[in-house]
């Protein structure tokens, strides 16, 4: 593959902090590289020196000549004068645009509900991000740059992005590099990983999953300590093998190996305990909306809905923009009451809410981070154990110098967390969260979930983030912006399923009433199923029956080849220590040969197993 630019041995500091130190790396042709990292790491120090809009303190850059670089900030870099149809196609006669299916499929996927003659500074801050990201996408570049595209896109928007980037990527012209903290999205386009940490850059083949393995196993390696961070991981990747198979389809990596590092890892929450205790805490009763109606400034948000949640609930909500996900929380929390219907609170409840501007807390901008939790509480449990102030702050990123800078200094990311922290020490029972995910990165989203595993109570979630909403909680509703919410027993795919079949003109069912968890059996989340069946274009059961026939040959097969490469890896040793070179070649070869023949095995395997469902 021909390379396009790289950087050699860059380095870059800021005051006393070394950032990068000594960094060597590149993009070749048909990369999709995703960047992770702490925040604060260099993640788009590295990206901005890579396209050319930042200089090292030492070391170089180069490109390819001639080499055309898209890059996409997060800062807002839009004329507000613009129009939206300036924005993204210039002075271009709309037959000269609207003939060109890539342009015609940006539009709709990312500006379809906007006014092409707005201007875009009457846009929110989300619309014109929406149109930087097509303006880019619009354009004619060898590498793009994404600094955190998904920031503002909806569940919907994030999956027409991964589709585009794969399709566009498909032929291994030019390359991408993207900064993000949608773990879905860095495991759906992504064949390498870039993990900057301490000055340094790693690389790992394949996408979120395959990266968590490799940083699990290179840690087992190296012989580790085992600490905080490593178990992180280790719980992340149970979670990945155990709960969610089909994600760990596309990499390559030795199925043995993980289920290795993980045999001793327990399942990432104990449903059944965590439902006893949230019982105990909160009575039979929680909330429940009956016959609920709701208008705000003239638009019908809800319009005679039923919903339920139980004590231990872990519910996702998902939705169109404006469709009244956060109205739902206000509901449940007191702060606005429903036009007609009732909303019935469980005596015992006590809620709290992360929204997602975190107001809440300019009113301690002068207080320490530690102060500020001390000052709900100097000792909490959490999962079964007592932990001091300073370890809870410590576990969600704080290191015990952070501890002590006043927040009105702390970072986005930072006050997101401090804000769920105060919210966890305040011992709630109905725990809502409003785009949690805001911010943070990838790290500090699994140390999140961690301590979301261990909370006993029940838990609203509202998120874009598909990954965190399939992590945390254990089944979705969705808000579709017809006044209706609708039970997803098949998770946000079927979501999409049933946005794909409103865009069609299909007729959706009237909705979805009756409790939360529903696995099918109430009203909304049968007529939910079977419209999604409809919009399916699924395997058919003659196509599992095949893919289960499959899987178990290549099961076969590859204890077979795990046997062979046994046999192979004794023989090695045994001409080591006679010093036969000549053989130690020989089966150095047929070591090398079976192991890609093994990886091989391992991948159709993997796809056969998605496609049976098993």
């Amino acid at each position: 593959m021909a390379h396009l630019l790289g950087a050699e041995s860059v380095s870059v500091s800021f005051a006393t902090r070394t950032v990068l130190d000594g960094v060597t790396i590149g993009l070749d042709e048909g990369d999709r590289v995703g960047m992770v990292g702490r925040n604060g790491d260099g993640k788009s120090t590295l990206m901005r020196l890579l396209a050319q809009r930042q200089q090292p303190d030492s070391g170089r850059v180069t490109h390819r000549g001639g080499l055309r670089v898209g890059y996409l900030d997060q800062q807002d870099v839009l004329d507000p004068e613009w129009t939206v149809r300036y924005a993204l196609v210039g002075d271009a006669a709309d037959h000269e645009w609207a003939s060109d299916p890539r342009i015609r499929d940006i539009m709709r996927g990312l500006v379809g509900e906007l006014d092409l003659d707005a201007a875009v500074g009457r846009l929110s801050g989300g619309q014109r991000r929406r149109v930087a990201l097509a303006r880019l996408l619009a354009g004619d570049h060898d590498v793009v740059m994404l600094d955190e595209p998904t920031n503002h896109l909806d569940v919907e928007g994030v999956a027409w992005l991964a589709q585009h980037v794969k399709r566009r990527w498909k032929a291994g012209d030019g390359a991408l590099l993207v900064v993000t903290h949608d773990r879905w999205f860095l495991d759906e386009v992504c064949t390498m990983t870039w993990e900057v940490h301490d000055g340094t850059v790693d690389q790992f083949e394949g996408g979120y999953a395959a990266y968590v393995l490799a940083r699990a196993e290179r840690d087992r390696m190296a012989a580790v300590v085992e600490n905080k961070r490593q178990q992180l991981m280790k719980k992340e990747l149970a979670w990945l093998r155990r709960g969610a198979p089909a994600r760990t389809s596309k990499p390559k990596f030795r199925i043995d190996a993980a289920n290795q590092i993980i045999q001793d890892v327990p399942e990432p929450r104990d449903t059944v305990s965590l439902r006893k205790m949230a019982t105990a805490r909160l009575g039979k009763d929680v909330f429940d909306a009956e016959d609920v109606s709701l208008s705000l400034s003239g638009k019908t948000v809800f319009d005679d809905v039923t919903l339920r949640l139980a004590p231990g609930e872990r519910v996702g909500v998902v939705g169109v923009n404006g469709a009244g996900k956060s109205s739902l929380l206000r509901l449940f929390a007191g702060e606005i009451e429903p036009d007609s219907g009732r909303i019935r609170r469980g005596k015992t409840v006590v809620p709290a809410v992360l929204t997602q501007e975190v107001r809440e807390l300019d009113a301690v901008a002068d207080l320490r981070v530690i102060e500020v939790i001390k000052r709900e509480r100097q000792v909490f449990e959490i999962g079964g154990r007592e932990v001091t102030a300073g370890q809870l702050v410590e576990q969600l990123g704080f290191t015990r110098e952070k501890q002590w800078t006043p927040v009105r200094d702390l970072s986005g990311g930072e006050r997101r967390r401090l804000q769920l922290l105060r919210l966890l020490v305040g011992e709630p029972n109905v725990l809502m969260l409003d785009e949690p995910t805001n911010d943070l990165d990838t790290d500090t989203l699994a140390a999140v979930e961690d301590v979301l595993d261990s909370w006993p109570g029940t838990l609203v979630v509202v998120s874009h983030d598909r990954y965190l909403l399939e992590r945390v909680t254990d089944h979705q509703v969705a808000l579709l912006g017809d006044g209706k919410i609708r039970a997803l027993p098949g998770g946000v795919e079927q979501y999409l399923e049933l946005r794909q079949a409103m865009e069609t003109g299909a007729t959706l069912p009237s909705g979805s009433e009756g409790a939360a968890g529903d696995d099918g059996g109430g009203r909304g989340a049968g007529t939910a199923g079977s419209a999604a069946q409809t919009a399916s274009s699924g395997p058919s059961e003659a196509e599992r029956r095949q893919a289960r026939k499959d899987a178990a040959r290549l099961e076969r097969q590859l204890e077979r080849a795990e046997a062979a490469e046994a046999k192979l890896h004794e023989e090695l040793a045994e001409l080591s220590h006679s010093q036969d070179y000549e053989g130690l070649n020989r089966v150095n070869a047929e070591l090398r040969d079976l192991v890609a023949s093994k990886e091989e095995l391992e991948t159709l395997w993997l796809e056969a197993l998605d496609t049976a469902g098993d």
